[in-house]
């Protein structure tokens, strides 16, 4: 695992608010950034300034990069979003409604 600017509490709310509110798009970027178009489940387990890190199907854990370093807990929301939309655009899905470019 790679070094983290995240307290243990912003990683644990981080994860939280993931799997709570964003577990169906955790799903579109573990198929289409992390590699694995079949699984079927995926559950934010860690996140730092390299990547962000889920358990598939109960078991596997896959890293899907930033594709740049964060430095602080304020850049997590907005890279979220941009491996979301290069998921859609990956899996021809189109966003939803608040994260369409515009």
């Amino acid at each position: 695992m790679s070094t983290t600017p995240f307290t243990a509490d912003a990683v644990e709310a981080i994860k939280r608010h993931m799997n709570d509110d964003h577990a169906g798009d955790a799903l579109l970027i573990v198929r289409a950034l992390g590699g694995r178009p079949a699984a079927t489940e995926a559950v934010t387990s860690d996140v730092d300034a390299e990547a962000i890190e889920f358990t598939i199907d109960g078991g596997e854990r896959v890293r899907v990069p930033w594709g740049e370093p964060l430095t602080e807990r304020a850049q997590v929301r907005k890279a979220v979003v941009t491996l979301y939309r290069r998921a859609c655009a990956e899996l021809g899905v189109p966003p939803r409604g608040e994260h369409q470019e515009g």
